[in-house]
């Protein structure tokens, strides 16, 4: 096997690879909407949702079978609009069930239409994902129940760092349910807090809170088909850590997931935002997901309050909602685990180093573009030992061409014995043809590492570079540096030696236009990582290469 067949192997891998990774992270595409038939539209389910059952006898011995309200008809969301405005958060609550229906981040911009701002939460008919909560015991107000706000507007105001708004409720029985969202400055949590008040002996047992998240199937505006991100339930707990529950494995029936525990989060996610529950620590607490009709999906948790009611009693309960960017530092400060919602894959032991050197780079030069050039010359200085052994490899195949131009005509089509005479001929000039095998294969995790740091970190999202590249996300508008890459790409194919089997020379001078057209489509940071990569790799092979050259003729007179 010479050296050219040897770097088709190993392009062979590594593309197998990268199709395991996108497999891995999402095994099928969301399943398609159903559409019902005309007239028979169900927008309550749209609207509402469903209320949870009771929490399993796991979360609490002494809870009878089913506590929650019967799910009979769901009400359409028809409640008046409460708006709140912070630094970071642009919020609309619906009176009706005081669900979350739409969240806007005003400092990110939308992925399609750029004037615009982000939107993480909203309820339309094209589009379903809202934050709702409610209390299960009878006669308790659930997310369809009526609320009342004492206004229709409120805004953080300059200087001030904490904003509280508040819905109430009559429960029957006499019972006032009050349920709180505290908004606090540049911060993208926000604390719900329910307030209950007993009045009578018909209150139940026990209540439960729940909260969860409604959404459904599709994939986020602008999302890629190229690139294998994931947008699904996550849940971490301290026991079985970071796991995936996708609107796949909910269907095929490996769910609904139900995990009763102590400790950690359950949310949902998507290519660079997130949205969980975070409950306190040491709180008994039932993770759940549900799929409804109309490719609908439910990821919630159930909360015991801590005491019993009691005639006059006033009992609370919070919980925090984070909904927002993917910012590593900012979710490890939340909670345990949140931050690896940015999932580098099973390669993330070699992710986390690369990603926090290049955010350190950021940090000296302010520009992630030219941070990526100079991580990829770090990289390459690291491995350029391996990489010397690699180039100087083909570079000694290269010089040998003549001569293998020679056995090729003197042998003709017997490849038996033209097989036999160049190994012979390896083994006379002492050239290994494997040589370049193993640095190729040890820098490929390296590799495959930073192009997940690239394609999963926040942190690049619109990131400019210079002059036309205005999102290092996002595809290069003018496929400027694709162009680029594949000529560097045609370039180190002929400092190469030409492979003497016909087929594989068509397949090199094939692959860099293939490959130029392949990535049109991948992030301006990954060409940009791959370009400085290969003129690098053309520098030292160009160099490597001359200086054999140079040395061949005294070689022959030996």
């Amino acid at each position: 096997m010479d050296t050219q067949r040897l770097i088709l192997v190993v392009i062979f891998f590594f593309s197998v690879f990268m199709l395991f990774e996108a497999w891995q992270r999402e095994s099928r595409p969301p399943p398609p909407t159903s559409s019902p038939a005309p007239g028979k539209e169900k927008p309550s389910e749209k609207a509402s949702g469903e209320v949870p059952a009771g929490p399993s006898k796991k979360l609490d011995a002494t809870v009878p079978g089913a506590l929650s309200p019967s799910a009979e008809g769901l009400k359409p969301a028809s409640g008046e609009i409460v708006n709140v405005y912070t630094d970071v958060l642009s919020v609309s609550i619906d009176t009706v069930g005081g669900s979350i229906t739409r969240l806007e981040l005003p400092r990110h911009r939308a992925t399609v239409d750029t004037s615009k701002n982000f939107v993480l939460f909203e309820r339309a008919a094209e589009r379903t994902y809202v934050a709702q909560s409610g209390l299960i015991g009878e006669g308790l107000p659930n997310h369809n129940s009526r609320f009342v706000a004492a206004a229709r507007e409120y805004k953080l105001a300059d200087g001030q760092n904490r904003l509280e708004v508040r819905l109430d409720s009559s429960a029957e029985g006499g019972a006032s349910v009050g349920k709180v969202f505290i908004f606090e400055r540049s911060s993208y949590s926000i604390r719900i807090r329910h307030e209950v008040r007993t009045a009578a002996a018909e209150t139940p047992a026990q209540i439960y809170g729940y909260y969860q998240l409604l959404r459904d199937g599709n994939p986020p505006e602008g999302d890629s088909k190229m690139l294998p991100t994931y947008t699904g339930v996550a849940v971490y707990t301290e026991q079985d850590k970071f796991q995936k529950v996708a609107f796949g494995d909910i269907d095929k029936g490996k769910a609904p997931y139900t995990k009763t525990t102590q400790d950690g989060w359950i949310g949902l996610v998507q290519h660079y935002f997130v949205s969980a529950w975070i409950a306190p620590r040491s709180t008994p607490r039932e993770y759940y997901t549900k799929h409804l009709d109309n490719n609908l999906y439910t990821a919630g948790v159930i909360l015991p309050f801590a005491n019993a009611p009691q005639d006059g009693a006033s009992l609370t309960q919070e919980i925090t909602l984070y909904a927002g960017p993917q910012d590593q530092d900012r979710l490890a400060a939340i909670a345990p685990g949140l931050d690896l919602t940015v999932d580098y894959g099973w390669l993330t032991i070699i992710a986390t180093p690369l990603f926090w050197v290049l955010k350190t780079l950021y940090g000296w030069v302010g520009n992630w573009g030219v941070a990526i050039i100079i991580l990829t010359i770090l990289i390459k200085l690291i491995f350029y030992p391996l990489s010397a052994a690699s180039y100087r490899s083909m570079a000694k195949m290269r010089v040998l061409a003549p001569k293998m131009q020679r056995l090729k005509e003197l042998h003709g089509d017997d490849r038996q014995r033209m097989q036999q005479a160049m190994m012979d001929l390896y083994k006379t000039e002492k050239i290994n043809p494997l040589g370049g095998c193993l640095p190729i294969l040890v820098q490929i995790p390296v590799f495959i590492a930073l192009y997940w740091v690239l394609l999963a970190s926040f942190e690049l999202r619109q990131a400019p570079f210079v002059l036309w590249i205005n999102d290092l996300a996002a595809p290069d508008p003018y496929y400027i540096l694709p162009v680029l890459m594949g000529a560097t790409m045609i370039i180190q194919t002929r400092l190469n030696p030409e492979p003497p089997d016909p087929v594989q020379a068509k397949i090199m001078k094939i692959m860099p236009i293939a490959f130029s057209i392949f990535f049109f489509f991948f992030p301006a940071g990954l060409v940009l990582y791959w370009l400085v990569n290969n003129i690098l790799s053309i520098a030292q092979q160009w160099q490597i290469t001359r200086s054999l050259e140079r040395a061949a003729p005294v070689h022959g007179r030996r």
